[in-house]
């Protein structure tokens, strides 16, 4: 249930802002950002564990599953910063879009345009224009988060 209200919530701040801005490049900072595409509502809920346990290897199948699954995708900055993404490149889904699908967990390089309403950053990808893939190493040291996302043999 609350995954449910949380994406609504997000859908109808993407809402909002999309009619209060018109369009993505009406307002807004243009920036470079470098960061690590996550699974938001991981990275927020602490459903995981700790943030050390939602990035890089140990949480890709689940990032690429929440993903999928229609939780929204973020780029934790390098400050710790974090952005929803609200369109990659030429498409509006950043929702299980394969583009980004592909890319969870991975430490990208993007240009973009930032909005910020209400506390929330908004980033708009005009391009990834470097990915370094996967470079935290997490799951040597805490193992593969969930457990259950280990392949049976």
């Amino acid at each position: 249930m609350k995954l449910k209200q949380f994406t609504r919530a997000i859908f109808c701040a993407a809402l909002i802002m999309s009619a209060a801005t018109g369009t993505a490049s009406a307002a807004g900072e243009r920036m470079q950002l470098k960061g690590e595409l996550i699974d938001t509502w991981c990275y927020v809920s602490q459903i995981m564990g700790g943030s050390d346990f939602i990035v890089g290897s140990a949480h890709h199948a689940c990032a690429v599953w929440c993903a999928a699954g229609g939780i929204p995708v973020g780029l934790l900055a390098e400050d710790g910063t974090i952005y929803m993404v609200m369109r990659v490149g030429k498409d509006s889904t950043s929702v299980a879009n394969p583009g980004v699908l592909g890319s969870m967990s991975h430490v990208v390089t993007v240009n973009g345009t930032v909005h910020k309403r209400d506390g929330i950053n908004y980033l708009f990808v005009d391009e990834i224009v470097a990915d370094a893939g996967i470079t935290k190493l997490t799951h040597e040291t805490v193992g593969v988060i969930p457990p259950f996302a280990v392949p049976q043999q």
